[in-house]
């Protein structure tokens, strides 16, 4: 059989389930993976085939396929104009495809060695992904995924909104929203370190039905107000694109606008690994910037709520946040009044004026004296949330901290991977 009519079973994104996450493009080592405003897809000539994409998938939406003859297969144009998967084809329709009368054997393709990336001076990339954990800590409780959804015996669960509250001083590029959801009495159990879509109502510009966007949720595991079926999100909408011209984000815009009383179309919950030690003397180190501060709230308040009852056995809890500047950053106030002895905050700001720039991997660079023994440490998980340009930074100043210390890098960063100490939710 000739190349042209192999078969192979190409690997696709579900764009039914799949709630934009960017879990897959970024995690993907070879950049397979793409998307526009709408799809998320998959290029079969990058795609090498070593599936590190599946399992951080929250959806499961990563985890679909086509037999194909390759000189057929779905370009990224078809799949970005697709509002659901397309059917499978019968094996006379792949012979007819294939110019083949006979059945062609279903082939994975070979992964071939990745090509590092190289960086524009020629040096090659560093490829932070790499060390992402793809399981959770050893100690996490058990989470629930995927009750409502497109897919789902249930497609969604109405939430009730019972507070939404600015969390940000007044600014005329952003906009910063605390909302809390109620369920009522429809079951909708979560954990921190876990995600829900929302459903926008109305179309896009070409009169289709929005898709979900992803919110983290910023509450523990009991809720925003404990013993209540409800939870909270951190939400910003950007009010000024770079040029200065107003702008309004789909999701963003509808929630902040929300009204206590209104409704909202949820599905989920979504994320199996970014979950937080139930050890009580377990250590965790957050890392974020902007409302990637959500989970992190939901697991220093579950934190705080066991230090309350007694039940917390002194782990330490480290916090690295970053903003522009301190009016940008969500929950400033609150957490001032934390205890020093409870939580260890450091604050950096890129733009505040007359000050240098500084980022949270700056800060980490300051406070090595404290993350080697944290790094070597069982027991010891660190998190990363925020915009995706952090990504990078913050794991190679993970990897200059433990080599200043005489650390193996190597042999640290494969066990922050395998043990599921090292968490990163970028987007």
């Amino acid at each position: 059989m000739s190349t042209e009519a192999t078969l192979i079973k190409q690997h696709l994104i579900d764009p039914e389930i799949c709630i934009r996450c960017n879990t897959c493009e970024s995690i993907c080592p070879v950049g397979a993976i793409t998307h526009d405003s709408r799809n998320y897809v998959v290029d079969v000539n990058t795609c090498n085939w070593c599936n590190d994409c599946i399992s951080p998938c929250p959806t499961g939406s990563i985890d679909n396929y086509r037999k194909m003859p390759r000189s057929k297969a779905y370009s990224l144009q078809d799949q970005f104009g697709w509002d659901e998967l397309p059917a499978e084809l019968s094996n006379a329709e792949l012979a007819a495809l294939a110019g083949d009368a006979g059945d062609a054997p279903a082939a994975e393709p070979a992964a071939p060695a990745a090509t590092p990336a190289v960086d524009p001076t020629g040096q090659t990339a560093f490829n932070s992904a790499q060390y992402c954990a793809t399981l959770p800590p050893w100690s996490a409780a058990h989470p629930y995924t995927n009750l409502y959804g497109p897919k789902a015996a249930e497609k969604t669960i109405t939430a009730t909104v019972v507070g939404n509250v600015r969390v940000t001083e007044v600014g005329k590029e952003y906009d910063t929203h605390h909302i809390v959801l109620d369920f009522g009495q429809t079951p909708f159990p979560v954990l921190e370190g876990q995600s829900i879509g929302i459903i926008p109502p109305g179309t896009d510009d070409q009169g289709r039905a929005h898709h979900a966007r992803q919110y983290s949720i910023a509450s523990p595991r009991n809720g925003e107000r404990p013993g209540y079926n409800n939870l909270s999100l951190t939400v910003k909408r950007v009010l000024e694109d770079h040029q200065g011209n107003p702008v309004r984000g789909v999701g963003s815009n509808y929630l902040c606008d929300l009204k206590v009383g209104d409704t909202v179309q949820v599905i989920g919950p979504f994320g199996a690994s970014f979950l937080m030690p139930n050890h009580p003397k377990s250590h965790i180190v957050m890392i974020c910037t902007g409302t990637g501060s959500a989970p992190m709230r939901a697991m220093t308040e579950w934190r705080r709520r066991l230090r309350q009852s007694g039940k917390f056995e002194g782990g330490k809890l480290m916090l690295f946040f970053g903003a522009r500047t301190k009016e940008e950053l969500p929950y400033f106030g609150p957490l001032q009044n934390l205890p020093k002895d409870f939580i260890d905050i450091h604050f950096a700001f890129s733009r505040t004026q007359g000050q240098p720039k500084r980022y949270v991997q700056d800060l980490m660079r300051e406070r090595a004296a404290d993350l080697v023994p944290l790094l070597q440490d069982p027991n010891a998980c660190f998190y990363v949330c925020g915009l995706k340009a952090m990504e990078e930074g913050v794991v190679l100043a993970l990897r200059d901290i433990a080599q200043n210390a005489g650390l193996n890098w190597d042999s640290i960063g494969a066990a922050l991977k395998r043990d599921g100490r090292l968490h990163l939710e970028t987007y």
